[in-house]
């Protein structure tokens, strides 16, 4: 499914958090967001789950416009912190809950939460621990389990190695790699991990106060210098 991004403005006082004329993502893609702190990543991704309401323009996630229906959550996966969580739950519980939302049984919930054992890494379920008592990165695995568990066909997610051991981060990479050969899923994924986001790509777009100001396809020959050198000028 495509996502269009349409004339979106966003401002906080006398800031500009965010200024898109025209971005298409194209169904299937997986898209590399990058950027320094500030550039407005999430806050794009805020506007995207209509989190956040922009000052004027649109997005639309499939055929929906995300400020103007429910109906594209019934296709879209997204986990960008922490607050997507019920933190007093323990994970088995959560995706109980999330199981009955989305309207899949225990046979299939066993079976999609399964796919994910590797990852986990035996360190998230049977540790009778709440969400809110697990390390970060067992926070953030739960949030991505819990974000793909409907099989979606738009998932968006907000610094998915953050707090990730190199082990896990290399699962993670494998599973977003798997799910969009398998699916054909649209995948948006935001990060500050240049390597990962350059390995599972076909697409990388930098922002920058606001502004997309690159965006290049992953077989463009100069891509991993450019962006690289962008950060480099940008350090000193």
């Amino acid at each position: 499914m495509d996502i269009i991004v349409e004339n979106v403005k966003k401002t906080f006082g006398d800031k500009v958090a965010l200024d898109i004329d025209k971005y298409i993502v194209h169904s299937g893609e997986v898209i590399g967001l990058v950027g320094n702190n500030g550039a407005g990543k999430t806050t794009l991704f805020r506007i995207m789950l209509d989190l956040l309401k922009a000052d004027s323009g649109t997005v639309c996630l499939g055929e929906c416009i995300s400020s103007q229906s429910e109906d594209w959550k019934a296709y879209t996966g997204a986990f960008i912190d922490n607050g997507f969580l019920i933190d007093y739950l323990t994970p088995e519980e959560y995706f109980r809950f999330l199981a009955k939302v989305i309207g899949i049984n225990d046979e299939q919930l066993n079976e999609r939460v399964n796919r994910f054992e590797s990852f986990m890494n035996g360190e998230v379920l049977g540790q009778d621990k709440l969400i809110r008592n697990l390390s970060a990165g067992n926070q953030q695995k739960v949030g991505i389990i819990g974000a793909m568990l409907a099989n979606p066909q738009i998932l968006l997610l907000d610094e998915p190695f953050n707090f990730l051991d190199p082990s896990s981060q290399m699962a993670m990479k494998y599973i977003l790699e798997q799910y969009n050969k398998e699916t054909g899923a649209t995948i948006f994924v935001s990060s500050h991990n240049l390597t990962h986001t350059f390995d599972i790509c076909t697409r990388v777009t930098l922002l920058e106060h606001g502004k997309i100001i690159k965006d290049y396809d992953k077989d463009y020959a100069e891509l991993t210098s450019e962006i690289e050198e962008y950060f480099k000028g940008n350090a000193f």
